[in-house]
């Protein structure tokens, strides 16, 4: 394929007399790190690409129209309400965490591409190069001192439609922040199109709540987290650590991404077996879409590594929690809000046989609802059980996204998205979302060798067979 990049565009958040003095005054917004932001440091940015197909898209159409809506759309809905997404972690000296800092000309970098790859083949479901997903995505530059909050890549397939690459650095936003900032972009593109004009306000429920005094640090958990961070990145100076995350694994040409798809009667069908095995029928298991799926894939996963029943084996998920604590956080809370929950001491024989499947199930079934206890003053050393567990494991699986996200809503005006896709996994870290066209179902990324893959895909489909 190739990649023709037309513009480096750099979109400013439209004017606003009223934020507009509060930066004069102040030079900069500092908006601080909470110990729910300060373990993402660590991570490289999580990528998402979404597929919009038009298929009578010129050359003329896509930069006469198309591209300057979504500016424009985007220039409105960073004002104020998401303008965090055009400043950047900085670590003062003075300061005891970093902050992010939003100052008077702050802005998002925008990519503008044109690509002749096969638009059907990357927007599809089956297994795609991911090199070539990766040219859809921007860069998101950080430095020793500095780290970029945002970007974005609009890549244009002549003919075919136009992708969206978003690259957010996790410190700033979790993924329902993202999904809501997306959705939010999309409704105002939309609305100026169907209208003609430029809307000035967003809809109540995407509009986020940008308050940080309402997470309160009343035992020291943001120097825990510190702690913690330091404790990764091997600093033993005591002074400012770098905020260079750890360096992601580059893809090879032999790794793909493909997507699995549970249908909602493969999904009931999956827990109607759960229900009439002998061993859980007295149980009362938490037994939503998400713990089905993951606990399906997790097997397979697990079945298809093989090796010593006897190696260690952990997996975890990170759950929403703005509406755990007390009192709950606005649905609408900007920044990271999530608790994780993990099996670190499992083997791989537990997973394995006609049984792994129940037994997955179970363990997080009690995950999930072990959430709604869980004390906000352990979640410092559940991350460190978590980070720990990564380097003795041998293997370690986790998600990204949820079957909640909504990233299928997200209409700019030319309609949904064919395909949406975090790209930013590798190995046993999937991803997770509902199912485009079926309420109840799930989609399910995994990105690995062609040849592991192949041997995941058979157990999964053979597992539905069964």
């Amino acid at each position: 394929m190739t990649l023709h990049v037309i513009e480096l565009a750099r979109v400013t958040p439209a004017a606003d007399s009223d934020f507009d003095s509060v930066l004069n005054s102040a030079n900069s917004l500092a908006i601080p790190l909470t110990f729910f932001d300060l373990p993402w440091l660590v991570f490289p940015p999580v990528k998402r690409v979404f597929f919009y197909g038009l298929t009578e898209s010129t050359h003329e159409h896509f930069n006469s129209f198309i591209l300057p809506k979504l500016k424009l759309s985007l220039s409105l809905v960073l004002r104020r309400s998401y303008l965090p997404l055009t400043g950047r972690i900085v670590w003062d000296p003075n300061q005891p965490k970093p902050n992010i800092i939003v100052s008077q000309n702050d802005t998002v970098s925008v990519t503008i591409a044109e690509s002749d790859a096969d638009f059907s083949l990357l927007s599809g479901y089956g297994q795609r190069p991911v090199t070539e997903l990766h040219s859809l995505l921007p860069e998101l530059p950080v430095s020793d001192d500095s780290a970029t909050a945002f970007s974005l890549q609009i890549t244009f397939f002549p003919n075919n439609g136009f992708s969206i690459g978003v690259a957010a650095h996790h410190a700033v936003l979790d993924g329902k922040t993202s999904s809501m900032f997306v959705r939010a972009w999309a409704h105002l593109c939309k609305q100026h199109i169907e209208e003609n004009r430029v809307v000035s306000s967003l809809p109540e429920t995407p509009t986020p709540s940008l308050d940080r005094s309402l997470i309160k640090d009343p035992t020291g958990l943001d120097e825990q987290m510190i702690e913690i961070v330091t404790s990764l990145k091997h600093n033993k100076t005591g002074g400012r650590i770098s905020l260079r995350p750890i360096p992601a694994q580059e893809p090879t040409h032999d790794v793909v991404l493909t997507t699995l798809v549970l249908s909602r009667v493969d999904v009931e069908r999956l827990r109607e077996r759960v229900k009439s095995d002998s061993r859980t029928r007295d149980k009362n298991l938490h037994l939503s879409t998400f713990v089905i799926a993951y606990a399906y894939v997790w097997t397979c996963l697990v079945k298809a590594r093989g090796g010593s029943g006897e190696r260690r084996v952990c997996f975890l998920f990170s759950g929403d929690f703005r509406e755990r604590l007390d009192p709950p956080l606005p649905a609408t809370y900007f920044g990271n809000c999530v608790f994780p929950a993990g099996s670190y001491n499992r083997k791989a024989a537990d997973f394995e046989g006609e049984e792994g499947f129940v037994t997955a199930v179970e363990i997080l079934s009690e995950l999930v609802k072990g959430l709604s206890s869980r004390k906000i003053e352990t979640i410092a050393e559940e991350f460190k059980i978590g980070f720990d567990s990564i380097g003795v494991a041998s293997q370690f699986g986790t998600v990204a996204g949820s079957t909640r996200l909504g990233v299928y809503d997200s209409d700019f005006g030319w309609g949904r998205p064919v395909k949406v896709d975090v790209v930013s996994i590798d190995g046993e870290r999937i991803s997770m979302a509902e199912r485009r066209d079926e309420p109840g179902g799930v989609e399910i990324g995994i990105c690995m060798k062609k040849s592991d893959i192949d041997v995941v895909l058979t157990l999964f489909n053979n597992g539905l067979q069964n």
